[in-house]
């Protein structure tokens, strides 16, 4: 399994209010120049909210939600900062309430 950290807000707020692209921009061009692979990804309407395991988090977030997943706990505590007005939490997958990381809800 695999531990995934994540802040977790409105869509609207994170793709139309903040500047998220410019950040995420920025990220992927650092990560190129220092020939790091890839380890974050926005997820629009994520299914993992839904798990019984994030319940006390997903309840929290305004739908439909968007959330930005990786493996790297530092650069979600820098986008927990930078956003602010995020949900933040961590989980392992898969596992049997959430199959797929990445996933979008239906």
């Amino acid at each position: 399994m695999t531990q995934y950290h994540f802040v977790a807000a409105s869509e609207a707020f994170l793709t139309v209010e903040e500047p998220l692209d410019e950040v995420l921009k920025e990220r992927v061009r650092h990560y190129g120049e220092q020939g790091k692979a890839i380890d974050f990804w926005l997820v629009k309407r994520p299914a993992f909210l839904d798990a019984p395991e994030l319940s006390a988090i997903g309840t929290q977030v305004p739908r439909p939600a968007a959330a930005v997943v990786s493996t790297d706990a530092t650069f979600i505590e820098f986008m927990k900062l930078r956003l602010e007005f995020v949900a933040k939490g961590s989980f392992e997958a898969p596992s049997a309430g959430i199959p797929d990381a990445l996933a979008s809800a239906g």
